[in-house]
């Protein structure tokens, strides 16, 4: 990098060039995310409560 201005010049025209998402855009994909964590999140919580009774009845049988 030998002259910091062309340097600049160029990350600007770079960066006109990123197709941006409209804010309807951005908003349907934060709600996906948020969907998305919520269902994981559910599906996790249901994994660990059938995981937590097989563990429990197991030791139940082994005592």
């Amino acid at each position: 990098m030998k002259n910091p201005i062309k340097f600049i010049q160029s990350v600007k025209q770079e960066a006109f060039k990123v197709s941006w998402p409209t804010g309807k855009e951005t908003i349907q994909g934060a709600l996906m995310v948020f969907a998305m964590a919520v269902v994981m999140s559910l599906f996790f919580l249901l994994l660990d409560q059938i995981l937590r009774f097989l563990l429990e009845a197991l030791l139940k049988v082994s005592i």
